[in-house]
């Protein structure tokens, strides 16, 4: 085999596609390996860089084969799409799309994870994925008891008096089919809301174990849970040239649709992370209730010309932009009126 430069790793559950060039850009590998034989075939490699599109596993695998000195960079799959040959759709050309992507020289990468980024993540992940469990426990419990007649009042409170009814063994006209059914499901419910509360305690404590994740949480609006979240996700925050790079990588940024020198901007982009532009979207709405009768400061400004919605999506961008140069530069938050003063 001539001497590889430049891989590109098309990543799978159990088979991967491999696609390697020369330093003349020629194919000399192409070729399919079995999960077991990746780290062999890797190994009596001589270091090179491979490129691997950003997803599950690919965070894994890059680290497994940086300890084999090889240099690996992940590239988000939006970006390896235009570099795929027109008309045909398979791994071995996912491979050598990805081959010729690495190699460009204005292509970003995802920064590498560590274990413990990746370990804190998967909090919030299972986090989020019991409140939607929540959710619809809470909802299926409230459409059951009204079929029979049985309504409470919005809120917390009200459902829990219909878990109360569905734990209980009280006067409720239900039939023993109806009482064992949502039984389970109010069961269910508070298991799940037991764990969420676990998952807020470890939370709470990566983010007391993290400088980084403190100083953010100084930002008004920003706790526990969004600065462990935040600092989690961002990794290196140099990697972004400012905080409005940051701001439109979270997808807090309004889309644009402009030519001619005619500026048209739309809704805001929603592009990269869901999960982290719904927590400072939620923050900035907490902090807009808060400070909403305030005057002569840049919120009461922007509330005078834009609705309360525009408002959050911009007080949200403003946060992410000052986590941002909080975990780029150093330092807490320092509030303008009182520096001022």
């Amino acid at each position: 085999m001539d001497k590889v430069s430049t891989i590109g790793f098309d990543l799978a559950k159990n088979v991967f596609q491999v696609h390697g060039v020369d330093e003349a850009h020629q194919v000399v590998v192409r070729r399919q390996l079995r999960r077991a034989g990746v780290i062999a075939f890797f190994a009596k490699l001589p270091p090179c860089l491979v490129g691997m599109e950003a997803c599950a596993s690919a965070h894994y695998w890059a680290r497994e084969l940086s300890k084999l000195g090889h240099t690996v960079r992940l590239i988000p799959p939006a970006h390896v799409k235009p570099y795929v040959k027109r008309g045909r759709k398979n791994d071995a050309v996912d491979a050598a799309a990805i081959c010729e992507a690495v190699t460009r020289p204005h292509m970003q990468f995802v920064p590498i994870k560590t274990e413990e980024q990746q370990g804190e993540m998967m909090l919030h992940r299972a986090r989020r994925l019991l409140i939607t469990q929540c959710t619809m426990l809470g909802n299926a419990l409230r459409a059951h008891f009204a079929e029979y007649g049985i309504i409470a009042p919005q809120g917390k409170a009200g459902l829990g008096r219909l878990v109360s009814i569905a734990l209980d063994a009280g006067d409720a006209p239900l039939p023993q089919a109806a009482r064992e059914a949502m039984a389970m499901l109010a069961a269910q419910l508070r298991d799940a809301e037991a764990k969420i509360a676990a998952l807020d305690r470890e939370i709470l404590a990566c983010h007391r174990a993290d400088a980084d994740s403190q100083r953010v949480a100084t930002i008004p609006g920003v706790g526990p849970l969004i600065a462990s979240a935040l600092v989690s996700a961002i990794g290196d925050a140099k990697r972004f040239k400012n905080g409005r790079q940051f701001a439109a990588w979270l997808g807090l940024v309004p889309a644009q649709n402009s030519s001619g020198g005619k500026e048209c901007l739309g809704a805001i982009t929603k592009m990269g992370d869901r999960y982290l532009r719904s927590l400072l979207v939620i923050g900035a709405t907490g902090m807009l209730r808060r400070r909403r009768g305030e005057k002569g400061t840049w919120l009461a400004a922007l509330l005078a010309r834009k609705s309360a919605r525009e408002a959050t999506i911009a007080l949200a961008n403003k946060m992410a932009r000052t986590a941002w140069a909080i975990l780029a530069r150093g330092g807490i938050y320092q509030n303008p009126a009182a520096t001022a003063a």
